[in-house]
């Protein structure tokens, strides 16, 4: 026998405004009871809808009202170890805005705000990306670089691992965006803690930024020139970095991805590691111009060409998408263009969207796989 639902039950017995304080009092929202989740918003509204961003579901979806309890519902399949980011869009007096879930506490932030996230069963917060006492902590340094290539000064943030030694020498890892992966991938805690678990050996890591990423990021030859031709140099001149391709990492979500893969694609066998989440590998199987917007428009031509004859970039590549983004399709499709040339590949899926969340979730696999520590390689 199939045990009701908690908001089945309420609904059941008579609700009122009352009865309905009482049902949420006590109790986690959205409401998770094995696959099936239950969102609730309380208050006086006209109208009141979810707004999500899985892809292939209806992205805004109406919660049913409850009138005499000034209640309203919305039960939803999730499947198990799902992460979702979403809010609620109250309609009133003729105005239509979006809340935050007030009946959930889990926040996740991005450039453009902040989401509610839905955390389903069987998802877990990973606890290497929360600050650990016992974990030694790097720093940060600031940087400036005047850049012939890109015809201005770009900036960012270095991190020194905590045993820094100028008589060691180090791997590099450049990361694009490098400011976002601070403040919403957490990801000075990450290295630190990835660290202290000997999961990746200490690194020297150049958080980069780019004043105008939409069009640097999307296959630019300046762009490239800047990060392996004037950054690298700047920085072997500060710190003892070893001179080898696996010793050499680009990363990057996004159009980051696309900045990542195409500096690879331009200095072939210099990066010998590329760590690509959820990449903006968009296509076109007939035409030029993608569905994605004009924005892509580059991106498409440079994926075209690229997918016509593709050739060894580097020697591994660990890439990632969430199976709730519209983007699964060309990561996993590229996967098999990467592998056949002989690089070695992993590809993980995870349920979860495009955000800085999903991406920090994956950054343990995927930098103890192309940069393995000590304790990774007894392992290995």
């Amino acid at each position: 026998m199939t045990t009701p639902l908690a908001i089945d039950a309420f609904l059941a017995e008579a609700p009122d405004r009352a009865k309905a304080k009482a049902f949420v009092k006590g109790r986690k929202f959205p409401l998770v009871e094995g696959s099936q989740v239950t969102f609730v918003w309380l208050g006086k509204a006209d109208a009141v809808k979810l707004v999500h961003w899985i892809y292939g579901l209806e992205s805004q979806t109406a919660l049913t009202h409850v009138p005499e309890a000034d209640l309203y519902y919305l039960t939803v399949e999730i499947p198990e170890r799902s992460r979702v980011e979403y809010k609620l869009e109250i309609h009133k007096g003729g105005h239509r805005d979006w809340f935050l879930d007030p009946l959930n506490p889990n926040r996740a932030r991005d450039p453009f705000g902040a989401n509610s996230v839905l955390q389903s069963e069987g998802y877990e917060l990973p606890v290497w990306t929360t600050f650990d006492p016992m974990a030694r902590a790097g720093t940060l340094e600031p940087f400036e670089i005047e850049s012939e290539a890109l015809g201005g000064t770009r900036s960012g943030q270095i991190y020194v691992p905590p045993r820094f030694r100028k008589s060691r020498v180090y791997p590099l890892l450049v990361v694009h965006d490098g400011s976002d992966y601070l403040r919403f991938a957490s990801m000075k805690t990450v290295l630190d803690n990835l660290i202290h678990r000997l999961e990746i050996p200490d690194v020297i890591v150049a958080l980069t930024d780019s004043p105008d990423r939409l069009r640097e990021y999307a296959n630019d030859e300046n762009h490239a020139r800047f990060i392996t031709e004037e950054l690298v140099p700047h920085l072997a001149s500060r710190f003892p970095l070893r001179d080898r391709p696996d010793a050499r990492c680009l990363l990057g979500a996004s159009f980051g991805a696309i900045a990542a893969f195409s500096t690879a694609y331009r200095y072939p066998g210099y990066w010998g590691r590329l760590l690509l989440q959820s990449g903006s590998f968009a296509f076109t199987d007939i035409g030029r111009s993608a569905k994605h917007g004009p924005t892509f428009d580059r991106v498409v031509e440079f994926m075209n060409r690229y997918r016509a004859e593709p050739t060894a970039l580097s020697e591994r590549v660990f890439a990632s998408c969430g199976v709730y983004e519209k983007l699964i399709y060309e990561n996993r499709s590229l996967v098999p263009l990467l592998s056949k040339t002989g690089m070695q590949v992993r590809f993980t899926e995870s349920r979860d969207g495009h955000n800085w969340e999903n991406w920090r979730d994956r950054l343990r696999e995927g930098l103890s796989w192309l940069l393995p520590g000590p304790l990774m390689l007894v392992y290995e």
